[in-house]
């Protein structure tokens, strides 16, 4: 089932959006870490709120949440993969200082 899900969603047409394939975990665009946490409506839902971050509408401020969330949730649950992107060179000062203060 899943080496189906994973050729089916590069057809033409499976996907609702064609790109969306590009934000996958894994995906060398994403410099090999985890996919970050996705939301929707509503905006608060049983207690849990949408970060604010999110809310803003400030593209670069989503930018850099998104790429908080991919580089702690790789740390906590696939820290190989952060030992791998640092080794090919695909972490910036800013995702160094980030990691080493979680």
């Amino acid at each position: 089932m899943a080496l189906l899900d994973a050729v089916a969603r590069l057809q033409p047409g499976v996907l609702n959006d064609a790109g969306s394939h590009q934000e996958d975990s894994f995906n060398p665009a994403l410099d090999g870490l985890l996919d970050c946490p996705h939301y929707t409506r509503p905006e608060e839902w049983n207690g849990l709120k949408v970060p604010e971050a999110l809310m803003s509408g400030h593209h670069a401020r989503i930018a850099d949440w998104r790429r908080q969330q991919r580089l702690a949730i790789t740390a906590q649950h696939r820290p190989d993969l952060i030992a791998a992107a640092r080794r090919a060179g695909r972490l910036t000062r800013a995702d160094e200082d980030f990691l080493s203060g979680l």
